[in-house]
């Protein structure tokens, strides 16, 4: 099996467990983010409501995409991370720095590395997040797409391709910014854990894994966060006027909501992704780190 592929494996063990994990904090952080101003009171109110209104599966709607999708962007993810590292470690050998391995990475590497695996997850992350959205924020009373498949079919019919990849100017931004953070502060205390305990990655326990991964979800958090608020707005926004468009472009759609909402509508919703944000991101980390332990056993990381 080759070290790609071993990537890929590893990454949706761990995509497979963010989306589990957090996909009842994310349909709430979704429905607060693209409701009306003054819809919800806070994450209790708004959480209570789609259990009383919608019943506990609601908290789980959407999740198929999600899982499925999810689980290749991660698997994307990481594979093009321990890709971009390789290939730093190589040139790191070849200039006679980075320590003997050549893995004692630079800021700017990794920052590097987590951009471009943030840029090649949001190919696939954005038309699925898009598709989890519409099927989120739809009503459950007479609901216009009966599953994510046919709302694919339903979209792509009327809207054509460019229909899926709605909002798709936004999630590159979020992708980019926000993996090049992620990755660089797991990386970061990986190392210094590494070098101030004299262990190897594979002896690190899954408890700190969990930790960093944490740690990790707020570094990205806290860049994104606001451009995670207007990708989900484009994403629910109308197709053309007939349907309800409200914004012409990401650059708009930014302008429409400071001026008509205030620059509180850009932290709304952030509550449920701060507590779901250590689960989701522990568990994303300690998917990957025990599977790439596990198929990386009889050859040297």
């Amino acid at each position: 099996m080759s070290n790609t592929v071993k990537d890929l494996t590893a990454g949706t063990a761990g995509g497979v467990l963010q989306v589990l994990v957090g996909q009842p904090f994310d349909i709430v952080k979704v429905r607060m983010q693209t409701a009306p101003k003054g819809t919800y009171t806070g994450m209790v109110q708004c959480a209570t409501g789609i259990l009383r209104n919608e019943g506990p599966l609601a908290f789980y709607k959407g999740t198929l995409t999600p899982l499925l999708g999810i689980g290749v962007c991660v698997s994307i993810q990481f594979a093009v991370l321990e890709s971009t590292k390789r290939f730093f470690a190589a040139q790191n050998l070849q200039r006679g720095r980075g320590g003997p391995d050549g893995k004692a990475y630079t800021a700017p590497q990794l920052v590097s590395a987590g951009a471009l695996a943030g840029l090649a997850n949001g190919v696939v992350s954005g038309p699925v997040e898009h598709i989890r959205i519409r099927l989120q924020t739809q009503p459950s009373v007479n609901p216009l797409y009966a599953g994510p498949w046919d709302a694919v079919r339903k979209i792509a019919g009327a809207h054509g391709v460019a229909g899926i990849f709605k909002g798709q100017t936004a999630t590159f931004t979020r992708e980019a910014v926000g993996y090049g953070a992620y990755f660089w502060a797991y990386e970061s205390l990986m190392r210094r854990e590494m070098r101030q305990k004299g262990v190897a990655r594979d002896q690190i326990p899954a408890a700190k894994t969990v930790l960093f991964g944490a740690a990790a979800g707020y570094a990205l958090w806290a860049c994104i966060y606001p451009i995670d608020v207007i990708k989900s707005r484009m994403q629910t926004d109308g197709f053309s006027a007939a349907t309800g468009r409200k914004y012409d472009s990401t650059i708009h759609c930014i302008r429409t909501v400071l001026r008509t909402e205030g620059g509180g509508a850009f932290t709304r919703g952030l509550g449920p992704t701060l507590i779901r944000s250590p689960f989701a991101n522990g568990a994303t980390f300690l998917g990957f780190e025990l599977a790439s332990r596990w198929l990386y056993a009889d050859s040297a990381h």
